[in-house]
């Protein structure tokens, strides 16, 4: 996997964030430095008791921390999470998606049933999605700004069930907003790809369906037909995003598509089960992150 080059996606307005001397900071220094502290506290496995600054008025300048975030961040981007804005405020933001890297080394690829410890921030955000992952089949165009639904359709390469872990030092992350969600990695902290789906291009998304249990307990049911635009729609909201940000999309990239059952929390000890029908079965525990 490769790293993808950072750019300003946006610009300050009129955020009031301090230093750590107390001193008054520049607009750009105001969003390094709460890009600083969100990896800070996800490097130390610390909690977050608060957004650290001035809450980003708009996504683009939650975008620009995001890739500040990145550059920070010791790792490759092996794929990306595209999560749903609500519908009632999504006219106010201008789309109806949001996004955040997944890092190589939290991606695991896993065979049918097979259980995997993941770890989430103990005493801050941590939940279960059950997902659909699309893997891009060749590098998008760096200047390709505007992308069909076909062409989007054409740039993926397999269809595969996932398992999202959502889990942030914040605790409150998504109670604050989506575009406190873009600031901390788009509230993701690892990504389980499982088994190809398979004929995924002749079939109707009604027939890809999904239970989730959590400690044995069914706590969400729905499927590819519960994403609005389906699974299609996020890879073309990626490729056109992507491309603005100087991020374009790279052949190998897995996408977390959405959720599909819903956002399920879940705590260090606990067991989650995705139940795909047909197209398999995903199994994990969750543990404790420690500090690398």
């Amino acid at each position: 996997m490769r790293a993808h080059a950072a750019t300003d996606a946006g610009a300050s307005h009129g955020m009031t964030v301090k230093s750590t001397t107390g001193e008054a900071l520049a607009p750009g220094e105001e969003l390094g430095e709460i890009a600083a502290t969100f990896v800070a506290a996800r490097q130390a496995c610390r909690p977050l008791e608060d957004f650290p600054g001035m809450i980003p008025g708009d996504l683009a300048t939650a975008y620009r921390i995001q890739d500040m975030a990145i550059d920070l961040w010791p790792e490759d981007i092996g794929g990306w999470k595209v999560g749903r804005i609500p519908p009632a405020i999504e006219d106010h933001f201008g789309i109806d998606r949001l996004a955040g890297p997944i890092f190589a080394s939290t991606i695991h690829e896993v065979s049918n049933g097979h259980v995997l410890a993941m770890p989430v921030f103990d005493g801050g955000f941590a939940a279960i999605e059950a997902e659909y992952v699309a893997v891009i089949d060749r590098d998008a165009p760096p200047d390709k700004l505007t992308w069909s639904t076909q062409e989007a359709a054409e740039m993926i390469r397999d269809l595969r069930i996932g398992l999202e872990i959502a889990s942030s030092p914040l605790a409150t992350i998504n109670e604050l907003g989506p575009t406190v969600v873009v600031s901390d990695f788009g509230n993701n902290a690892g990504l389980i790809v499982g088994p190809s789906i398979e004929e995924w291009q002749s079939r109707s998304l009604d027939t890809m369906h999904c239970k989730t249990f959590v400690e044995g307990d069914a706590v969400g049911s729905g499927g590819a037909f519960t994403l609005t635009g389906g699974f299609v729609r996020s890879v073309q909201f990626l490729l056109e995003l992507g491309a603005r940000r100087g991020r374009p999309l790279r052949a190998g990239d897995v996408i977390a598509t959405g959720q599909t059952t819903g956002i399920h929390d879940v705590a260090p000890g606990q067991s989650s089960t995705l139940d795909f029908g047909r197209d398999g079965e995903l199994r994990c525990t969750l543990s404790a992150a420690a500090p690398a």
